[in-house]
Order: C-alpha cells, then structure tokens, then sequence
C-alpha cells in the first residue's frame, strides 16, 4: 500500500468517527466520571466536524440536491431514534419531547440556519442569489408539515392537552409522509434544477445555473472514496447523537440546577444534532452555494416533521402515556413570525446581510423564551 494511501486512511476524518463509536461503545454503560464526560464532549465534537467533511465528499459525488437530501435524512432519522429513547424514558416532561424537539429544530433551522447562510453568505459577496421557485415550495411543505403537526393539535377539541386522538394522529402521519415524498420527488426528479446552486450578476439576479459540482477545478471523488466516506458520515452521526445522548443526564441536571424549563434540554439537543448541517450550510454559503444552504435549512426542517410524527406515531402503539404535539401560544406566535419573514426573505431570490441578522434576532428570540417563557 503506499504511503499516499496509508496517510488518507488515517488522516483525521477517518480516525475520529471510529474513535468517536469506541468511546460510545466503551463508556455506555459508565460514563458519569467527570473526566469521561469531558472526553464524551471532545469526541462529539470531533465527531461533528468529521460528519461535515463525509457529508461534503458524498454531496461533491452525487450532486445536488441529493447531497444536502442525504445529510438531512440521516441526521433525522438518527434524531428519530434518539428522541424515542427519551420518551421511552419516562419522566414529567415525555408527553412533550416529541413536540419541543421538532420545534427547537425547526426554528434553529428557519432562524439558525437561514440566519447564518445569509448573514456570511453576503458579508463575503455582498449579495446572495438563489431560485426562489424551488426555496419557495421547500419552505411552503414546512408551512403546511407544521401547521397539521404543530399548530392544529392546539385547537382540535376531540382530545385535550393539545393532543391528537388515535385516528387524528394516523391522519397527521399519513399527510406528513405524503407532504414529505411529494416534495422530495419534485426535489431530486420533476423540477431537480430548481433546486441547484444559481450564478448572479453584481446586482443579486440570477444569471443561470452553477456547475453541479460548484468546483470546475475539482472531479468528484471516486465511487469507491465516495461509499467510504457515506459509512463513516453514518458513523459519526451515530456517535453525534449518542454521545449527546450520554451528555444529556448532565445537561438535564445543569437545567434543573439552574432552574430553567426541562424545555431546554430539546433544544440544546437539537443543536448538539443539527450542528453539522449548520456547519455544512456555512461553508456552502461562503463558497457562494446559497442554494445549496437553503436546501439543508428547509430540507431538516422537512424531515424533522415529515419523518418524525409517522415514526412517533406507530411508536405510541406500544408507548404508554399522552402525546402532546400542540404548540403553546408563545411557540406558534414565533413560528408565525418566522414563516412571514422566511416568505419575505426568499420571494426576491437574493438576499444580503439584513436578512440573516433579521433571522438570526428571532432565533435569540427563541432561545430566550425557551430559557425564561
């Protein structure tokens, strides 16, 4: 084997997803030392920034949209797992996990995200261009994903508590996967151009379409190179999600200590699960790849709900205890707020550094509500 090969087998990315699953593996069943938990920390994060770069190398083989569609599928399906581990826990706060989960990803997708992909997206070009007809119906599918999901329980009278009776539920998933196929059809096969990175002129308007690998300079990897770096993104987003898991007794106790609302530790979760595509999005964005940003932001906000509430939903056939899915009232006031200045944000196709402080502001918004409501 030569010494070119040795060094990319063991180059960082490679060593510390594996490293990431030995200590997942080894510390599961004692972990409470304090030395343990921070080496749990440092391993997360490692673990975080290798799934960014595997994520980068899978999207550069496949193209988009279907990269930024991987990424976002498999950071919510591992979410998915982690947030019926929680719930199957037990605890005062299990009727609502589900909910504040979704929500916390939502906003810090809407807010975070879009936030950040805007504000060093046109801090470095002045001006961010991408298509608004395809941002438009992502962003539309999340509208509507929560509105059945999020905001309809809290007004249904057949069952209380913001909750949803058996057959309402069934009603919720079923549209939730037939919003989120439909939407990912037109992503990947009926309108695939309407989601790729666009060129612009100095002035923000679209020109056309980038190259589908955005990079002229550089060939896509190898298909062997590309399987290799797939296996070890599942890898790291394992160990991103049940590392946070492992660290999330220490968050609870830290939150109850300081005597902050159990709210608080979904959405520390969720920024513990989300980090790698918001990293991913910000590269992309300084790289002037707007679009690919915005297909990250939406398409977890999407998959957050649409592959969620069914999973959730067939769990509560074996779970006991309520489902509470209906927003409070402070929730449902910021995720209007968010959505009028989302469509606002996206119907011109080009954007500058007012836009992403303006999402950025109601991110805080969120996270201050969230921490004293």
């Amino acid at each position: 084997m030569s010494t070119r090969t040795l060094r990319g087998r063991f180059q960082w990315t490679v060593v510390v997803p594996i490293l990431a699953l030995v200590l997942l593996v080894a510390t599961w069943s004692n972990h409470e030392h304090p030395v343990i938990l921070s080496a749990i920390g440092a391993a997360l994060v490692g673990a975080v920034l290798a799934a960014v770069h595997h994520a980068e190398v899978v999207a550069h083989k496949v193209g988009e949209p279907f990269g930024s569609l991987i990424l976002a599928v498999a950071v919510t399906v591992i979410e998915v797992g982690l947030i019926l581990m929680l719930m199957s826990s037990g605890g005062e706060a299990a009727s609502t996990y589900a909910r504040d989960t979704v929500f916390a990803a939502v906003m810090i997708t809407f807010n975070g995200i879009v936030g950040l992909s805007l504000l060093v997206g046109a801090s470095k070009h002045h001006l961010v261009s991408f298509n608004a007809s395809g941002t438009g119906s992502a962003l539309a599918t999340v509208v509507a994903l929560a509105g059945v999901t999020l905001v309809l329980p809290s007004f249904t009278t057949s069952a209380e508590g913001g909750a949803y009776t058996a057959f309402q539920l069934g009603f919720a998933a079923v549209a939730s996967l037939l919003l989120y196929g439909a939407f990912v059809f037109t992503q990947t096969v009926r309108h695939r151009d309407f989601f790729l990175p666009v060129s612009s002129d100095k002035y923000g308007r679209m020109t056309g379409l980038l190259d589908e690998d955005g990079d002229s300079h550089a060939d896509p990897p190898p298909a062997k190179e590309a399987w290799f770096s797939l296996g070890l993104l599942v890898v790291a987003l394992v160990s991103v999600v049940f590392l946070a898991k492992m660290l999330s007794p220490t968050i609870e106790y830290g939150v109850k200590a300081a005597g902050l609302p159990y709210t608080v530790v979904g959405v520390v979760i969720a920024l513990l699960v989300l980090a790698p595509e918001s990293i991913a999005a910000v590269r992309n964005a300084l790289r002037n790849r707007v679009q690919t940003s915005l297909n990250l932001a939406y398409g977890s906000a999407m998959a957050s709900i649409g592959l969620t509430i069914p999973t959730i939903a067939v769990a509560m056939i074996w779970m006991d205890g309520p489902l509470t899915l209906g927003l409070e009232p402070t929730q449902m006031v910021l995720l209007a707020v968010s959505v009028v200045v989302a469509m606002l944000s996206i119907t011109p196709g080009r954007a500058k550094t007012l836009q992403g402080v303006v999402h950025l502001v109601l991110l805080a918004a969120f996270l201050v509500v969230s921490v004293q409501p």
